[in-house]
């Protein structure tokens, strides 16, 4: 069954590890993120923009397709289903159809709205067992259609959204969503540092986890981050392996355009780099 991400995440920064948010685009998506958790023992979170779920035809599909998924495969490590980057509405609309934990990015308000809309998500979600995310300070680059100018989050904005009671932050410390281009300054480490001392115990999470640097992923965890999301990576690592299968003329050799077989390599690549990932977090037998 699906479980709120709460747990999950106050035992990863108890541990000093990270969980993973493996964002899914579609059936294939799902299943080799859900396989990848269980043979690795580790605990998961599914993330689901607006614009992939609307183009899985729905919140409802999605909800419908993780639960099954869940039952069919045998899947005994906790898996939270998480709305990335929701809007109001959207957030709403995502705890109604099933989903155990929402993210509400009110980043692009000024902080007062911030707070107030933060604040109803939150009374929503809670009374339903359904975990909340929020985001001070805009996530830089283009995450399904949502822009982030990329700004460093003011420690005390966040110290104002944690004191709500929300379960996990999303904090702008440099970090940006797609490929990080070559003059990227880095991660800025002394805001963390001080939002980490701001909020104490609040899971921290970090967005835009795919390129950055081992090291640097490491010493964000050492500051209290305890979520990491990659989506991008994914996508790299399907379309590579896709495309090598197609260039060597695989979809040509008996039935090898059957989706079951053309779909499978980039599946593979999928399951390889979630495995990787889970690795880095050490996430890897904490279920």
């Amino acid at each position: 069954m699906l479980v709120s991400a709460k747990d999950m995440l106050q035992k990863a920064k108890a541990g000093k590890y990270a969980v993973g948010q493996f964002n899914i685009n579609n059936l294939e998506w799902t299943k080799a993120v859900l396989l990848t958790a269980q043979e690795n023992q580790s605990p998961v979170i599914l993330g689901v923009s607006e614009g992939a779920g609307k183009y899985m035809t729905g919140f409802k599909t999605v909800a419908a397709m993780v639960i099954a998924m869940l039952e069919e495969l045998n899947i005994t490590v906790p898996v939270a289903l998480h709305l990335d980057h929701g809007g109001y509405e959207g957030a709403k609309k995502a705890i109604d159809a099933g989903f155990s934990s929402v993210m509400f990015d009110g980043s692009h308000y000024d902080i007062e709205e911030n707070v107030e809309k933060t604040k109803e998500i939150i009374s929503i979600a809670h009374a339903r067992g359904i975990s909340v995310e929020a985001e001070v300070g805009s996530i830089g680059g283009e995450e399904d259609g949502v822009v982030g100018a990329g700004e460093v989050a003011d420690p005390d904005e966040c110290k104002r959204i944690a004191d709500l009671g929300v379960d996990m932050l999303a904090a702008g410390i440099g970090n940006i969503h797609g490929k990080y281009p070559a003059n990227w300054a880095g991660l800025n480490f002394q805001v963390l540092a001080k939002i980490q001392e701001k909020t104490g115990t609040m899971p921290l999470v970090l967005h835009g986890g795919t390129g950055i640097p081992e090291d640097m992923i490491k010493t964000a965890i050492s500051l209290g981050v305890s979520k990491i999301n990659v989506n991008t990576e994914c996508q790299l690592s399907f379309a590579d392996a896709t495309r090598k299968y197609i260039e060597a003329g695989k979809d040509l050799e008996g039935k090898g355009f059957d989706p079951r077989k053309l779909l499978k390599p980039g599946t593979d690549a999928i399951m390889a780099t979630v495995k990787e990932k889970m690795e880095l977090f050490g996430s890897v037998n904490q279920a």
